[in-house]
């Protein structure tokens, strides 16, 4: 229970207002979103990311990294079970288990609910989990003082009245048996009724229930207390459900035992000042912010002469209706009239998959195979061991819906896998489709395979000293080859390092990044020819390359990170032709600036509009840009010849989420308009 908070004695409180404490907690996410026999649930991909990213923020609750476990797709109960208990073993202060994904009632007993598995099955109790035996792991495990459920999924307000021997009918905290019998302090959370169903109306967002909880948790209540508890938070999410109706039927149900859901849980960052400095002006606002900025203003109008009644029909319009993550990215630097990128969609469908057992991950190169009325096929390189290539259908650039299928397994010539840390980064594929051109930053090494096989084809290309690995070169290990672009004619290869020489360095910030020529032929061997630089952005790491013309011409993907701000991604044009070959200079270091290639930006991804409240969801290590991932890989279609961007190309760029549970696998689609 919570202690008193006033007292007639006007002397300092000696105890501080109980809080659910993050530090002493844990907090198991649960997601179910890929099924055989039940439809797919994609929302909920979305949702264990930014309901993940949310708790983890300083700003709203801070549970550490190591407390807080996400488990998408659990393929048997005990995968479901096991971590759970594994939480309650960690959990001290308070044991939090989240649940999303489809619910079914078992007909044959008592209408219990049932959470369910990738296999899971209708009529089928053997093939999901039984609420009964996800609250015994909640209640019978670990020291923790309170027990906290939450549930997105339909019929999930059963769990408040099954095992009850009689059904009360009564809804929300009044519900007289305690779900979880035995605990001393806890709380439940469902999306529904036990008769009626959740929702989950767009795949590219966040369920309706987890959505608004997320939306609450980042907004904050802005008449509402410094600190909002449990019921506080269930209580804003019912109001905008609510407020959905009739378009989103949906009754979100809550049980408090002992007074948990009073208790402190997370700032209200609407009245608390934030604990970080908030980062400066970062030039013109986005279009995106611009509209927000015009309803913010014509609400405040409206609210002087409404009693601000606006402001709340305009939170209500922007909760139901959000914004989407589409539009443009900026302009040209002189001519800001027209843009030179437009974000078309985005899809985070291939975010923590798996295909025969094999994680859809650490994609790190991007390579169109073709382009049709059917959609796009392509091939995404990984860049974990031994090396995979992954055959994508990408959907139309204008409506993204990338699905992955069995990978190509990268061997050596005699069949043998590529030792540990193959890290292959780039990746083109030769003319007729059936061989690819990868590099690989461990060597660094530039190799011809098969697709079909896998296998290596051919002795490995050279690699001028200098672009080697000390003691031969002055690369920066584990910078190296980083990407790969083919001329249209078949007759240069071009690789790019992904950061300095050691011995060049940079100028003022901007890194003085080399890119290897080769000359060749399609299908034979590539001969280095020629080294030409240009200057990155400030802080940038070159990443991928596409060839645009046989003239040198040039598209430099961009992306850099730093702890506490994120990452940032631009993508520039280049052109090499008038660049003076550099092959033989020992040092770029002191080289006057026109001796450099012409660069002229394209687009800067955080600039592209991310949308109304969880339209995007949120990477745990880019919480300020939602948009903004991991980009690595980057591929360029055929100019459109008709249409509203006639002369204008379609731009694919996908992330690497480098296997980890904060970073997603991403798929972006632009309208690029490049210089001729």
């Amino acid at each position: 229970m919570t202690t008193a908070r006033g007292t007639a004695d006007p002397s300092p409180a000696t105890d501080p207002p109980v809080r659910i404490d993050p530090r002493r907690s844990a907090c198991v996410l649960i997601g179910v979103d890929e099924y055989t026999f039940l439809d797919s649930l994609r929302s909920v991909r979305h949702n264990l990311v930014e309901l993940r990213a949310a708790l983890a923020d300083e700003e709203i609750w801070g549970i550490p990294e190591d407390r807080i476990f996400q488990i998408p797709n659990p393929a048997a109960p005990s995968d479901l079970v096991g971590p759970i208990r594994e939480a309650g073993l960690l959990a001290e202060d308070t044991l939090i288990v989240y649940y999303a994904g489809h619910g079914l009632l078992d007909r044959h007993e008592e209408q219990q609910l049932l959470l369910t598995l990738p296999g899971s099955m209708e009529d089928r109790p053997d093939t999901c989990v039984r609420s009964s035996d996800v609250r015994r792991a909640i209640r019978d495990t670990g020291p923790a003082r309170r027990r906290v459920l939450i549930l997105d999924c339909c019929f999930s307000g059963r769990v408040l009245t099954e095992m009850a021997g009689t059904d009360r009918g009564e809804q929300g905290g009044k519900v007289a048996l305690g779900t979880l019998r035995g605990v001393e302090g806890s709380y439940v959370m469902t999306s529904a009724p036990k008769d009626r169903p959740s929702h989950a109306p767009d795949p590219k967002r966040c369920t309706v229930f987890t959505g608004a909880l997320v939306d609450v948790l980042r907004q904050g209540l802005p008449d509402g207390p410094q600190m909002l508890g449990l019921h506080a938070l269930f209580g804003a999410v019912r109001a905008r459900i609510t407020a959905m109706k009739p378009e989103m039927p949906q009754e979100p149900q809550d049980e408090d035992r002992n007074g948990v859901g009073g208790l402190d849980f997370v700032r209200n960052v609407a009245v608390l000042p934030a604990l970080t400095p908030q980062p400066g002006p970062a030039g013109p606002p986005s279009h995106s912010r611009v509209r927000t900025l015009l309803w913010a203003s014509a609400a405040a109008v409206a609210g002087l002469a409404l009693g601000l009644g606006a402001p709340r029909a305009v939170d209500w319009w922007h909760t139901a209706h959000p914004a989407p993550a589409t539009g443009e990215c900026g302009g040209h630097p002189v001519d800001a009239e027209v843009p030179r990128a437009v974000l078309l969609d985005h899809s985070d469908a291939l975010n923590k998959r798996d295909v025969d057992y094999e994680a859809v991950e650490g994609l790190s190169a991007l390579a169109l195979v073709s382009e049709g009325e059917g959609g796009v096929q392509a091939l995404a390189l990984a860049d974990n061991s031994p090396g995979l290539l992954f055959p994508l259908s990408l959907g139309t650039p204008f409506d993204l819906n990338p699905v992955a299928d069995t990978a190509h397994t990268l061997r050596r010539a005699n069949g043998v896998k590529f030792p540990p840390r193959y890290d292959g980064e780039g990746l083109v594929i030769e003319e007729g489709g059936r061989t690819a051109l990868i590099a690989s930053e461990t060597g660094p090494a530039l190799r011809r395979f098969d697709i079909a096989t896998g296998k290596q084809i051919g002795e490995s290309f050279q690699i001028p000293q200098n672009m080697r690995y000390w003691p031969e070169g002055s690369a920066q290990t584990g910078r190296s080859i980083e990407s790969l672009a083919l001329s249209p004619d078949g007759r240069h290869l071009y690789a790019g390092w992904e950061a300095p020489l050691a011995k060049d360095g940079d100028l003022r910030g901007r890194p003085l990044i080399r890119i290897q020529r080769y000359t060749g032929r399609p299908g034979g061997d590539y001969a280095p020819d020629g080294q030409y630089t240009y200057l990155a952005g400030d802080g940038m790491h070159l990443v991928e390359l596409v060839a645009l013309d046989d003239k040198g011409g040039l598209l430099a993907l961009e992306r850099e990170y730093t702890s506490g701000l994120g990452t940032a991604v631009r993508v520039v044009q280049v052109s090499l032709d008038g660049a003076r070959d550099m092959a033989d200079d020992d040092t770029l270091y002191e080289l006057p600036a026109d001796q450099f290639a012409d660069d002229t930006p394209v687009l800067d991804l955080a600039a592209c509009p991310d949308g109304g409240p969880g339209v995007v969801a949120t990477p745990g290590s880019n919480p300020r840009h939602p948009l903004v991932d991991n980009v690595e890989g980057m591929a360029l279609g055929k100019e459109w010849t008709t249409g509203e961007y006639q002369g204008w190309r379609p731009l694919y760029l996908i992330t690497d989420d480098n296997g980890s549970g904060d970073q997603i696998t991403r798929l972006y689609s632009l309208a690029v308009r490049l210089k001729p």
